[in-house]
This record gives C-alpha cells, sequence and structure tokens, in this order.
C-alpha cells in the first residue's frame, strides 16, 4: 500500500456528511432519542435491522456508481473493502457493548437514562473517529512503513486478548475517571438525566457526566483497534470512514439488543481477538504475501460466525 487511492470525490464527502447529520437530528428530534425511556428489545432491533439495511443500501449504491464510472473491477472491489471493513468494526463494537455494560452497572445507572449518555457518546465518537481517521490517513501516505506499526500492534492486542479474555477492566478505577474526579466538583446524587447541576449557587458535574466521560475515553480506546484494521482492508479514506461511521450509527441500538443478552455471547472475545491476529498478520506479511479482500472477509465472517455459533451453543447446553 503505497499512499491512498481514493475513489471520492468532494460532493461524494459532503453527501454523505450531510446524511449523517440528518440522520442524528431524524434521531434525535423525531424519533425520540433525546426523551428519556427504556429502550424495548423491539425498538432495539428494528433500529439494528434499520441501520444494518442501509449500510448495505449504501455499498450497494456505492458499486452502482461505480460501476457506471470506474468499471465492474473497481466497483467490485471498493464494495467488498466496504464490506470488510463494515464487518470488522461491528464485530469491535461487540466489545464496546461488553464495556459499557459494566460502566453502567458499576455506576448503577437507570436503563432509562443510558439511551442519553448513548446518543452523546455517538455523537463524540464520530468527532473522534473522524480526527483519527484523518491523521491515520495522513500517516499513511507520508509513512507506509506505518502499517507494519499497525500490523505489530494489532497482533500484540489479539494475543494479549486472548490471554486476558476472562478478565474484567476495573472501571471505577480508570485514570479518565480518577483525573475527571479530582478537577471537576461532583455530586453523586441521582439527578436524572441531567449532566450538569446547579446546587448552592454553585455547578456541580452528575455521575451521568462522568460515565459519558469514560465512555468516550473507551472508545477511543476501541478506535486504536479499529481503525488500523481497516487500513488493512483498503487504503481509501472514503471506504474507512463511511464503513466506520455506519457501524457507529448503530452501536446504540446494538448495545440495547444485546444488553440482556450478552452472557449468551461470552465467547465471541475469542473471535474477536483471532480477527485481530489475522489482520495483524495479514499487515506483516505484505511485503512477501497479499490476501485478497474477499479471502480476508471470508476468514473474518468465519471467525465471527464461528464463536457466536460456539457461544450459543456452549450456553444452551449449560441450560439444559
Amino acid at each position: 500500500m503505497n499512499g491512498l487511492e481514493s475513489m471520492a470525490t468532494g460532493p461524494m464527502w459532503a453527501g454523505f456528511i450531510a446524511f449523517v447529520l440528518v440522520m442524528l437530528a431524524l434521531d434525535l428530534w423525531v424519533f425520540g432519542g433525546n426523551k428519556a425511556h427504556k429502550v424495548s428489545i423491539k425498538e432495539a432491533g428494528l433500529w439494528s435491522l434499520g441501520w444494518f439495511s442501509l449500510a448495505l443500501l449504501f455499498n450497494l449504491g456505492l458499486w452502482w456508481y461505480l460501476k457506471g464510472t470506474e468499471g465492474p473491477e473497481i466497483a467490485e472491489q471498493k464494495s467488498l473493502e466496504f464490506l470488510s471493513g463494515y464487518l470488522i468494526e461491528k464485530a469491535l463494537s461487540v466489545d464496546n457493548v461488553f464495556v459499557f455494560l459494566l460502566i453502567f452497572a458499576a455506576f448503577q445507572i437507570k436503563p432509562e437514562y443510558q439511551r442519553r449518555v448513548l446518543i452523546y457518546g455517538v455523537l463524540g465518537a464520530i468527532v473522534m473517529r473522524a480526527i483519527m481517521i484523518l491523521a491515520g490517513a495522513w500517516v499513511v501516505t507520508e509513512f507506509s512503513w506505518v502499517l507494519y506499526l499497525f500490523g505489530a500492534f494489532l497482533l500484540y492486542t489479539g494475543v494479549r486478548m486472548l490471554k486476558a479474555v476472562d478478565e474484567e477492566p476495573d472501571v471505577k478505577n480508570n485514570p479518565v475517571l480518577k483525573l475527571a474526579r479530582r478537577t471537576l466538583p461532583v455530586d453523586e446524587g441521582d439527578h436524572g438525566e441531567k449532566f450538569i447541576i446547579v446546587k448552592n449557587g454553585k455547578r456541580y458535574v452528575t455521575t451521568l457526566l462522568l460515565v459519558l466521560i469514560l465512555i468516550e475515553a473507551t472508545d477511543v480506546v476501541f478506535a486504536v483497534d479499529s481503525i488500523p484494521a481497516i487500513f488493512a482492508i483498503t487504503n481509501d479514506p472514503f471506504i474507512v470512514f463511511t464503513s466506520n461511521l455506519f457501524a457507529i450509527l448503530g452501536l446504540r441500538a446494538l448495545y440495547f439488543l444485546l444488553a440482556d443478552i450478552a452472557d449468551r455471547f461470552h465467547l465471541l472475545k475469542y473471535g474477536l481477538a483471532l480477527v485481530l491476529c489475522f489482520i495483524g498478520s495479514k499487515m506483516l506479511l505484505l511485503p512477501w504475501f497479499h490476501i485478497p479482500v474477499h479471502i480476508s472477509l471470508t476468514v473474518v465472517a468465519t471467525l465471527i460466525a464461528g464463536s457466536v455459533i460456539a457461544s450459543l451453543y456452549s450456553t444452551r447446553k449449560e441450560n439444559k
């Protein structure tokens, strides 16, 4: 991969960003995303299906557009790259969900207030991912050898995940949280879905804001894994950006969909760790051996599907 090769035009970038802003606005002000309520499995399922369908429709539209402008070979290549990037990011998002569950449980955040935290978490994640993707694209353009560093890091992360798969992070002793508590006046009481309150003429941040800060910090950590992983699939910043954002937009719905059944997917972390190991190895092998995108997609899908099926089978066997 020498430099970045993007097929996206200015209008394509502008159109996608406008689409994201419109969808966020609809979620916040039309579909009740800003109203405190407990999200049902049915609602989460419909939103998850909606985001997944939009991602597939976008990919179909991208393929159709590129087929007419760049030819069928480029169209197939880019659509496979998008699908692979989206699948990787979506799979790694499940690990986010597990950590979010631990954070909400540790701070005893009621289900009806979790949606608001996740909405602002998604907004922050979109901004941070955009910055990190642009920075990553620049680094890859200027220093192509950095891809091998990405590969070594992903391989190391995957091996570390395999070793620590049963360990749970100590969220209450997170360094970011400790720093926030030292620098911000915190009121630990129950203040509903407010992030900031005024008490005796003084402003205080609530526990809910601390949880939001922790979730944003968690997303940065996960982005450090997921963004290099997609650069292993494609060096097109438009594909990296769009596949990342589609997965992030569906993250909140995915959380509520899996919130009550996350324990049934206890083996998925093994699958995710193996995915990172595979992608890291693929990047390190680039000077000698190139693995085609469709093979990468097949391997990633097989590892994820296999760990999901194994999880469901083992939990079903235990229940019996």
